[in-house]
């Protein structure tokens, strides 16, 4: 997937965070609408608890329930005595 199909947007930012940015593209070989667009979707994931807790519930629901009781019974042991 590129960057050349996206949409396009302005933004300001300090100079100070632009100069980070521009120095940590360079350091990491990306461009600065991949570093960009990579920040804002680990912002987005932070942010958004509700949607992984939701992503993950599909993928489980796909996976469908375990047939083994054995794997079952240790699964529920292990969780109820973990401190959450």
């Amino acid at each position: 997937m590129g960057y050349t199909h996206s949409m396009k947007t302005a933004i300001s930012i300090p100079d100070a965070v632009f100069q980070a940015a521009e120095r940590q593209a360079h350091r990491t070989r990306k461009s600065r609408s991949q570093l960009y667009t990579e920040a804002m979707l680990e912002y987005l994931c932070r942010h958004s608890p509700d949607e992984v807790t939701e992503a993950m519930n599909h993928a489980l629901d796909a996976l469908g329930k375990m047939a083994d009781p054995f794997v079952q019974r240790s699964s529920r042991k292990v969780l109820e005595e973990t401190e959450w």
